[in-house]
Protein backbone atom coordinates (compact mmCIF):
# COMPACT_ATOMS: atom_id res chain seq x y z
CA UNK A 1 0.00 0.00 0.00
CA UNK A 2 3.13 2.49 0.88
CA UNK A 3 4.45 1.70 -2.21
CA UNK A 4 1.44 2.47 -4.51
CA UNK A 5 1.11 5.87 -2.64
CA UNK A 6 4.68 6.66 -3.08
CA UNK A 7 3.81 5.70 -7.01
CA UNK A 8 1.01 7.53 -7.36
CA UNK A 9 2.56 10.60 -5.63
CA UNK A 10 5.84 10.37 -8.17
CA UNK A 11 3.50 10.50 -10.36
CA UNK A 12 1.82 13.71 -9.52
CA UNK A 13 4.61 15.60 -8.78
CA UNK A 14 6.37 14.05 -12.49
CA UNK A 15 2.90 15.45 -14.22
CA UNK A 16 3.38 18.70 -11.92
CA UNK A 17 7.05 19.34 -13.30
CA UNK A 18 6.13 18.07 -17.10
CA UNK A 19 3.25 20.55 -16.86
CA UNK A 20 5.46 23.12 -16.02
CA UNK A 21 8.28 22.70 -18.35
CA UNK A 22 5.31 22.89 -21.15
CA UNK A 23 4.06 25.87 -19.92
CA UNK A 24 7.24 28.24 -20.76
CA UNK A 25 7.61 30.40 -23.92
CA UNK A 26 10.55 30.92 -25.35
CA UNK A 27 11.20 33.94 -23.53
CA UNK A 28 11.05 32.20 -20.13
CA UNK A 29 13.73 30.08 -21.78
CA UNK A 30 15.69 32.66 -23.10
CA UNK A 31 15.05 34.38 -19.19
CA UNK A 32 16.44 31.24 -17.88
CA UNK A 33 19.33 31.00 -19.77
CA UNK A 34 22.75 32.31 -18.54
CA UNK A 35 24.32 32.82 -21.93
CA UNK A 36 21.40 34.86 -23.19
CA UNK A 37 21.14 37.77 -21.19
CA UNK A 38 22.38 40.38 -23.83
CA UNK A 39 19.59 38.85 -26.14
CA UNK A 40 16.90 38.99 -23.32
CA UNK A 41 18.20 43.24 -22.62
CA UNK A 42 17.78 43.53 -26.52
CA UNK A 43 14.25 42.06 -26.52
CA UNK A 44 13.36 44.01 -23.31
CA UNK A 45 14.87 47.07 -25.10
CA UNK A 46 12.75 46.83 -28.19
CA UNK A 47 9.12 46.00 -26.05
CA UNK A 48 9.00 42.36 -28.25
CA UNK A 49 8.74 40.65 -24.69
CA UNK A 50 4.94 40.74 -24.69
CA UNK A 51 5.20 39.29 -28.59
CA UNK A 52 7.58 36.46 -28.03
CA UNK A 53 5.02 35.20 -25.23
CA UNK A 54 1.89 35.31 -27.54
CA UNK A 55 1.06 32.23 -28.70
CA UNK A 56 3.38 31.83 -31.70
CA UNK A 57 4.39 29.63 -32.96
CA UNK A 58 8.35 31.20 -33.82
CA UNK A 59 11.77 29.66 -34.28
CA UNK A 60 14.01 31.94 -32.58
CA UNK A 61 17.90 31.72 -33.57
CA UNK A 62 19.11 33.27 -30.14
CA UNK A 63 22.43 34.31 -30.29
CA UNK A 64 24.61 34.02 -27.25
CA UNK A 65 26.44 36.70 -25.14
CA UNK A 66 29.37 36.10 -27.13
CA UNK A 67 28.16 36.70 -30.48
CA UNK A 68 26.60 40.38 -29.32
CA UNK A 69 30.35 40.40 -28.28
CA UNK A 70 31.83 39.95 -31.60
CA UNK A 71 29.65 42.98 -32.72
CA UNK A 72 32.16 46.91 -32.32
CA UNK A 73 30.66 47.94 -28.41
CA UNK A 74 28.78 50.98 -30.36
CA UNK A 75 26.81 48.75 -32.04
CA UNK A 76 25.16 46.96 -29.31
CA UNK A 77 24.88 50.33 -26.69
CA UNK A 78 23.75 52.02 -29.67
CA UNK A 79 20.99 49.71 -30.55
CA UNK A 80 19.98 49.56 -26.95
CA UNK A 81 19.35 53.68 -27.16
CA UNK A 82 15.32 54.01 -27.20
CA UNK A 83 15.57 56.73 -30.33
CA UNK A 84 16.94 53.26 -32.23
CA UNK A 85 14.26 50.94 -31.04
CA UNK A 86 13.03 50.18 -34.66
CA UNK A 87 16.45 49.24 -35.79
CA UNK A 88 16.79 47.04 -32.66
CA UNK A 89 13.53 45.72 -33.79
CA UNK A 90 14.73 45.00 -37.03
CA UNK A 91 17.60 43.35 -36.05
CA UNK A 92 15.67 41.25 -33.53
CA UNK A 93 12.91 39.77 -35.73
CA UNK A 94 15.63 39.19 -38.50
CA UNK A 95 16.49 36.09 -36.09
CA UNK A 96 12.63 35.01 -35.77
CA UNK A 97 10.82 32.68 -38.40
CA UNK A 98 7.24 31.93 -37.90
CA UNK A 99 6.38 28.51 -37.06
CA UNK A 100 7.60 25.64 -35.43
CA UNK A 101 10.85 24.97 -36.87
CA UNK A 102 12.59 22.15 -35.00
CA UNK A 103 15.69 20.70 -35.97
CA UNK A 104 14.45 17.86 -37.88
CA UNK A 105 12.23 19.77 -40.17
CA UNK A 106 15.36 22.42 -40.78
CA UNK A 107 17.64 19.64 -41.80
CA UNK A 108 14.82 18.33 -43.96
CA UNK A 109 14.15 21.55 -45.76
CA UNK A 110 17.37 21.92 -46.32
CA UNK A 111 17.32 18.13 -48.26
CA UNK A 112 14.51 19.20 -49.99
CA UNK A 113 16.13 22.19 -50.73
CA UNK A 114 19.17 20.77 -52.66
CA UNK A 115 21.40 21.76 -49.54
CA UNK A 116 19.80 24.91 -48.62
CA UNK A 117 16.85 26.55 -47.89
CA UNK A 118 15.86 30.13 -47.92
CA UNK A 119 13.39 31.17 -45.26
CA UNK A 120 11.57 34.44 -44.25
CA UNK A 121 12.26 36.30 -41.22
CA UNK A 122 9.55 38.34 -39.37
CA UNK A 123 11.11 41.60 -40.02
CA UNK A 124 10.56 40.57 -44.00
CA UNK A 125 14.36 39.46 -44.79
CA UNK A 126 15.66 36.77 -46.11
CA UNK A 127 18.03 33.91 -44.64
CA UNK A 128 19.96 31.12 -46.50
CA UNK A 129 20.01 27.65 -44.32
CA UNK A 130 22.43 25.53 -45.09
CA UNK A 131 24.80 22.60 -43.92
CA UNK A 132 28.32 22.89 -43.36
CA UNK A 133 30.59 19.87 -42.19
CA UNK A 134 27.42 18.32 -40.22
CA UNK A 135 26.41 21.89 -38.86
CA UNK A 136 23.21 23.56 -39.73
CA UNK A 137 24.78 27.56 -41.02
CA UNK A 138 22.52 30.67 -41.17
CA UNK A 139 23.91 33.27 -43.45
CA UNK A 140 22.45 36.45 -43.54
CA UNK A 141 21.34 38.89 -46.48
CA UNK A 142 25.01 40.93 -45.73
CA UNK A 143 27.01 37.40 -46.35
CA UNK A 144 27.71 37.03 -42.41
CA UNK A 145 27.87 33.63 -40.89
CA UNK A 146 25.78 31.80 -37.86
CA UNK A 147 26.79 28.74 -36.95
CA UNK A 148 23.77 26.56 -34.82
CA UNK A 149 25.43 25.17 -31.40
CA UNK A 150 22.38 23.43 -29.68
CA UNK A 151 18.49 23.05 -31.39
CA UNK A 152 15.30 22.37 -30.03
CA UNK A 153 14.97 24.10 -26.97
CA UNK A 154 11.30 23.86 -27.13
CA UNK A 155 8.71 26.18 -25.65
CA UNK A 156 4.81 25.60 -25.84
CA UNK A 157 4.61 28.79 -28.79
CA UNK A 158 8.14 28.17 -30.37
CA UNK A 159 11.29 26.04 -30.42
CA UNK A 160 14.63 27.80 -30.11
CA UNK A 161 18.06 27.13 -31.82
CA UNK A 162 21.24 28.81 -30.16
CA UNK A 163 23.58 30.36 -32.52
CA UNK A 164 27.34 31.55 -32.41
CA UNK A 165 26.80 35.19 -34.34
CA UNK A 166 24.12 37.93 -34.75
CA UNK A 167 22.72 37.97 -38.09
CA UNK A 168 21.67 41.19 -39.85
CA UNK A 169 19.77 42.46 -42.32
CA UNK A 170 20.32 44.56 -44.90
Amino acid sequence: MKSKFLSLVFLAVSALFSTAQAQKTIVDIAVGSTDHTTLVAAVTAAGLVETLQSKGPFTVFAPVNAAFAKLPKEVVATLLKPENKAALTKVLTYHVVAGNLDAAAVVKAITDGGGKVEVTTVSGGKLIVSLKDGKVILTDENGGVATVLVTDLKGDNGVIHVIDSVVLPK
